[in-house]
């Protein structure tokens, strides 16, 4: 090694605490205890070694993914290869397996991690495939994203899914007060000292992610000056400065998008007004689009409250206006009014008429459209369009009983009438009218279309 080398390894920025802190043995492993915990699954077979599959880790971020899978191939003793998805390609990947197949021979077999797997693309996946069908490579895939959507299903029918959860808070005080006791890895030599509120904070405000708790610490560790007995004291001052909020899991492509919104319409839906607000506040604090949301309000005003409410679309079609015109931070309040008066609102999905319409219509096909209901302004002398028409404002309510369904159709029913709100006053208006049109006679009114 020449000065220069020496240099260089002298100014080397070491490993951050998260990573110097990783377990190396499964007693030391934090969490996740449904899947590693004493007799379940990957508990007794890490006891017997043996690795019975390939498998996907399916998870949030600092839940122990990449570390479970590097312990699992130091119990077993495997040779261990990890990939970023991000980072490489097909060409790192069959350096991977030759340097497998040279494992292979000497009797050892190898474990590759692959980081963030469901950004490998379909070309990438399937080169995978026929590796881990040999059984040359075990295959660890870690993803944040659901892999039923992001993984090709050859790949999947070959792996087994773990689901790990958010790391619990306690789970994160015990990762954190390691770090702080361990003088070799952790901060240990460094007389670091935290006091219990802003461990709690430290812990609390990771949302389950030990990376995040640990890169806090440090440099709430790092940023402190010692006191004049060398001691570094860390307060809550400082945690919060360090860690100032929680950061939400959110991704506007993934499963935190979808199930949040979800949980946010089935919220209105449910009636529900302060369960409705959190998760608004929850989408709007994580970047959501407002004019999404504003989009799903608008569906929700006809599909869930209809009839029940007529002027519940009224009111969200003000709020998206308003929203167009303020845009954020102030269209929050439009988005809270509209979000809380659909809450409120009398609930009527009577407005599903309509697909039980279309579905009739899909059965059996095209009809024709009867002849009185033709356009009489172009073949009424000709082909007798339009004939036999009875113009409504010629009667008593502007109502007359004729029938408008085609022949094939007649006397079938779509609209189920709800029973909230305002829709039974409209219903009981409407068949008032039904009933005086049967008595109002049959003569021919108006050509009117």
């Amino acid at each position: 090694m020449d000065k220069t080398q020496k240099t260089t390894s002298l100014f080397a920025p070491p490993q951050p605490l998260a990573a110097r802190m990783r377990p190396k043995a499964l007693d030391e492993f934090v969490g996740q205890q449904h899947l590693v915990g004493k007799g379940r699954l990957l508990w007794r077979a890490l006891k017997a070694r043996r690795l019975f599959s390939s498998m996907i880790f399916w998870g949030p971020p600092g839940s122990g993914k990449t570390t479970l899978a590097r312990v699992i191939a130091r119990v077993l003793d495997c040779q261990f290869a990890g990939l970023s998805a991000v980072m490489s390609g097909v060409a790192d990947l069959r350096k991977v397996v030759e340097e497998a197949r040279t494992w292979q021979a000497r009797g050892r077999r190898t474990v590759v991690l692959i980081d963030e797997i469901h950004r490998f693309n379909k070309a990438q996946q399937d080169a995978l495939l026929p590796h881990v069908e040999e059984g040359l490579l075990t295959l660890i895939g870690a993803t944040t994203e659901n892999p039923y959507f992001e993984i090709i299903g050859p790949l999947l029918s070959r792996a087994r899914i773990f689901i790990f959860e958010p790391l619990t808070e306690e789970e994160i005080l015990v990762i954190l007060r390691r770090a702080l006791a361990d003088r070799e890895q952790g901060l240990g030599a460094m007389k670091v000292e935290v006091v219990e509120e802003a461990l709690a904070h430290f812990a609390r405000m990771a949302g389950g992610d030990a990376r995040r708790a640990l890169t806090a610490l440090e440099l709430a560790a790092l940023s402190t000056a010692p006191d004049e007995k060398g001691i570094i004291r860390v307060d809550l001052a400082a945690a919060k400065e360090c860690m100032p909020r929680r950061d939400l899991l959110y991704d506007k492509e993934g499963d935190a998008h979808y199930d949040t919104v979800s949980a946010f319409i089935k919220s209105v839906r449910g009636s529900d007004p302060d369960a409705a607000l959190y998760w608004l506040a929850r989408m709007l604090e994580a970047g959501e689009d407002p004019r999404f949301i504003m989009r799903r309000l608008l569906i929700l005003a006809s599909e869930d409250i209809g009839l029940a409410d007529p002027q519940a679309l009224v009111q969200v079609a003000a709020a998206s206006q308003a929203l167009q015109w303020v845009g954020l931070p102030e269209g929050q309040y439009h988005l809270a009014q509209a979000t809380l008066y659909l809450a409120l609102a009398p609930k009527s999905n009577s407005t599903m008429a309509y697909f039980r319409a279309q579905a009739q219509l899909k059965e059996k096909g095209a009809t024709k459209v009867p002849t009185p209901l033709q356009d009489a302004h172009r073949d009424r002398k000709g082909l007798g369009h339009g004939q036999g028409y009875l113009y409504p404002h010629d009667y008593p309510g502007h109502f007359v009983d004729q029938d408008y369904l085609p022949e094939e159709l007649a006397g079938a029913t779509f609209y189920e009438p709800g029973e909230e709100g305002a829709e039974p006053g409209l219903v009981r208006r409407w068949r008032e009218f039904r009933k005086k049109g049967g008595d109002s006679g049959s003569e021919e009114g108006g050509s009117g279309d």
